[in-house]
């Protein structure tokens, strides 16, 4: 599996929340991270995606497959 299998999630943050853009992976909870901008979160989001998944084997859990739709 790789990270961008996975269905990412982009939106605009308020500037009450700093700015720039937050992104989320439904598919893996808790998964997410942000960027100045949608292409920034995007690639920090596949980072986020990579760790998550190796996390998750390293603690032996179970791992979804990607769904690209989700």
């Amino acid at each position: 599996m790789k990270a961008e299998d996975y269905a990412v999630e982009i939106r605009p943050l308020s500037a009450e929340d700093g700015g720039g853009f937050v992104a989320t992976v439904p598919q893996l909870p808790g998964c997410m991270s942000d960027g100045d901008t949608p292409e920034h979160a995007l690639a920090n989001a596949y980072d986020a995606i990579a760790c998550w998944l190796e996390a998750a084997v390293a603690m032996g859990r179970a791992v979804p497959a990607p769904r690209i739709d989700a």
